[in-house]
């Protein structure tokens, strides 16, 4: 059996927990190092960043800078950017990655798989014809074809067109 190394994870399952007095969205929102935060764009209401553990490659997430749990807290006007922001993010990923197909979605609530319950998002994930195969399903691993930062770096550049 051959070994699958994700060396990258070991560094958020050994190192410290940040003490944040607002959500990481808020956090990531508030600092200026997007590179580091893998955010590929920012417009009025909201931004868009990588997934730093993605279910597929090219998992993006879209949010709202106001930290609200549910869609109730934000303003039609925020809405409207919040969707404009995917519609263009799922743009960038069929230019760049050319997926035949999409999951876009928000789980409200921790009983609903939110992992940061607190700050809504919006998950798009790329999806490929064969795309779930035995990795995810034997051995509960997915492979990422591309560095976060490599696709980051394409997904910016196709969305500051």
């Amino acid at each position: 059996m051959e070994s699958l190394h994700a060396p990258w994870r070991i560094e958020y399952i050994l190192g410290p927990k940040p003490k944040l007095d607002t959500s990481l969205f808020t956090h990531i929102a508030q600092s200026s190092d997007d590179e580091a935060n893998l955010v590929i764009a920012r417009d009025r209401a909201c931004y868009a960043l990588l997934n730093r553990y993605p279910y597929n490659g090219g998992h993006l997430m879209v949010v709202p800078y106001k930290e609200v749990a549910d869609l109730h807290g934000l303003t039609d006007e925020e809405l409207t950017d919040l969707w404009k922001l995917a519609r263009r993010c799922i743009s960038a990923l069929t230019a760049t990655m050319k997926p035949d197909g999409f999951n876009v979605g928000i789980n409200l609530g921790k009983v609903a798989g939110a992992g940061i319950e607190e700050h809504l998002h919006v998950h798009i994930v790329p999806r490929w014809n064969g795309d779930t195969n035995f990795m995810p399903v034997i051995a509960g691993a997915g492979v990422l074809p591309q560095a976060l930062n490599e696709v980051a770096a394409k997904l910016r550049a196709e969305l500051a067109k």
